[in-house]
């Protein structure tokens, strides 16, 4: 089944709600990086909840996202646009702790709590926005809802979760994100609250087969959820031979010549998605032809 991330209004339109479920995408992102149980609860959250910030953005605007929070798992760093499209990687990806006191994977432990989450918007625009916040919990879901709280002013409650087999392989993973506009009444408040407190956790809903819409309902209220719109979601790279190739040119010719002089090859490899890309010394001399033509002009 391919995920999907739901778009909704609820209540008059007071509420902005965003649910997803990305087992599919944290599966992939899993596979591609060999990420061991708390690693993959930590990148899967960060990838999950960076797939719905990005269903905020429009056209081709992109978003990042960074997590440093100076635990053992490193970085986390992840990617998204309004296409659907994400991808992540972590420094560290064979990261594992025994369960915490709660019988959860021990995200908090491997992400750390003494750093920051930065957002970079790229909207077009000479200038990127950026927001960041220092980390409160590590935990992940907390770090989203105090960086919208405090770096884009909006009351806002973000669940990721993230259920992992014995095998490694990814159970479910998934998400939501509840946005109070201006007006929103302290009942609905409360009653939102109340919801989101008694709920299980997000990805043990998803396990248990229920769709994005429906985990709106559940937190919401049938009633008073308005669907906008839904799409797909998939872990998708950008990276290609091509680019690679403009990225050594950029080194300049002496950069290549040491290249071909040394290996009479190169390998460039993604950090987002690990693919390789083999150039050889036929494919670096026509680079380096390039590279002397970009110095002589």
């Amino acid at each position: 089944m391919s995920d999907t991330l739901v778009r909704a209004l609820a209540y008059d339109g007071k509420v902005r709600a965003y649910a997803i479920s990305s087992t599919e995408t944290v599966a992939e992102a899993q596979r591609r990086h060999q990420t061991w149980p708390t690693a993959s609860a930590a990148l899967g959250r960060a990838i999950t909840a960076g797939a719905m910030m990005g269903a905020m953005l429009k056209n081709e605007d992109k978003i990042t996202i960074k997590v440093e929070g100076g635990g053992p798992i490193g970085v986390i760093l992840v990617d998204s646009n309004a296409k659907g499209d994400v991808r992540g990687y972590v420094t560290n990806p064979q990261t594992h702790f025994p369960l915490n006191k709660h019988g959860k994977l021990d995200v908090a432990r491997a992400v750390g709590q003494n750093g920051m989450l930065s957002v970079v918007k790229d909207v077009g625009l000479r200038d990127h926005f950026t927001g960041q916040v220092p980390i409160v919990s590590g935990e992940l879901g907390d770090d989203f809802t105090y960086y919208f709280a405090s770096s884009e002013q909006i009351p806002t409650s973000v669940g990721v979760g993230v259920l992992v087999n014995p095998d490694n392989s990814i159970l479910a993973a998934g998400g939501f994100i509840i946005q109070l506009l201006p007006g929103t009444e302290d009942s609905i408040i409360d009653l939102i609250d109340k919801s989101i407190s008694s709920i299980p956790p997000i990805s043990t809903l998803i396990s248990q087969g229920l769709s994005p819409e429906s985990i709106l309902t559940r937190i919401l209220g049938e009633e008073n959820v308005k669907v906008l719109d839904e799409m797909p979601v998939q872990f998708r790279c950008n990276c290609s031979k091509e680019r690679f190739g403009n990225a050594i040119i950029s080194l300049g010719p002496d950069e290549i010549q040491l290249m071909i002089a040394e290996d009479e090859k190169a390998e460039a490899q993604c950090h987002f998605c690990n693919n390789k890309y083999q150039f050889s010394k036929a494919e670096l001399e026509a680079l380096l032809k390039e590279a002397e033509s970009h110095t002589n002009h």
